[in-house]
């Protein structure tokens, strides 16, 4: 089969070369084809396995490195160890305090038919022994001693006093004179620009009046107002200012009499002129 494969792309290369120059390098090519490819696929194998083998190669003959090993040479001396001494730990020594000599310095209560009267300490027992609940024989105290009986050390000095805070009188009264005057919070424009945003002025529109009143009113302690009341010429403003000044919304800062709030009196002008 191979042979008739051969000879017919011989035939057929017969047949394309007719009258041409067989010289031609395809032609030889063509007829050389299988002798280059089995030739270049030896050459490829023989490629591959140099550069897989090579590093087998350098390794067989590569030495290994020699480890240097110690023989022992004989038996080994230790020299002797001084253990360190350990301290002896000394427990500390309670001292107890000496036991003094005290006196009952208790005052007895004075009571209805008493059985048993217990006398009240005198002055030679305070230099002889110290201050205590019952009597307890001991040595005499030397020098400034206190009684373990005693709760803490007496303070010694002036005694400040606080001083206690000035009250008002009677508090419902209304003050007249005042150290400070009440006020508005946030101020009397912003309590004046409230009223006049909220004054209803069609009724007096067009009157061409100038009208005026002034309203006194009460600032409670807590920042509250009452008994407004208004005392212009015009009834009708008088009725709509004293309206308007209850319409506001905001608290009152109380007058202070020293520096306790008290109730006071304010007055608060009001004039509009109408065309």
């Amino acid at each position: 089969m191979k042979n008739l494969f051969k000879n017919q792309e011989f035939q057929l290369d017969e047949i394309l070369f007719r009258g041409r120059n067989k010289e031609y390098g395809a032609y030889v090519l063509r007829h050389e084809a299988d002798k280059i490819l089995t030739k270049s696929m030896f050459i490829g194998i023989g490629l591959f396995a140099a550069i897989t083998l090579t590093p087998f190669a350098v390794n067989s003959f590569r030495t290994a490195d020699k480890v240097e090993t110690s023989t022992p040479s004989g038996p080994h001396i230790l020299d002797n160890v001084d253990t360190p001494e350990v301290p002896e730990v000394v427990p500390p020594v309670l001292i107890r305090p000496k036991q003094v000599e005290t006196f009952n310095s208790i005052v007895p209560t004075p009571k209805a038919n008493v059985k048993k009267e217990t006398p009240a300490a005198t002055i030679d027992q305070y230099d002889k022994a110290v201050a205590g609940t019952q009597d307890i024989a001991g040595e005499k105290p030397t020098g400034s001693f206190q009684s373990p009986n005693t709760t803490g050390p007496v303070q010694t000095g002036p005694v400040t006093i606080p001083a206690p805070e000035p009250k008002v009188e009677n508090p419902d009264a209304i003050a007249e004179n005042v150290d400070v005057e009440a006020v508005f919070t946030g101020g009397i424009n912003s309590f004046r620009n409230r009223v006049i945003s909220n004054f209803e002025t069609s009724d007096f529109e067009g009157s061409g009046e100038t009208l005026k009143t002034t309203v006194t009113f009460i600032v409670e302690r807590d920042g509250t107002i009452s008994n407004i009341k208004a005392n212009g010429p015009d009834a009708s403003f008088n009725r709509e200012a004293e309206r308007t000044i209850k319409s506001v919304k905001g608290k009152w800062v109380p007058a202070k009499v020293k520096g306790q709030p008290v109730r006071s009196y304010f007055k608060f002008p009001v004039s509009m002129i109408f065309e």
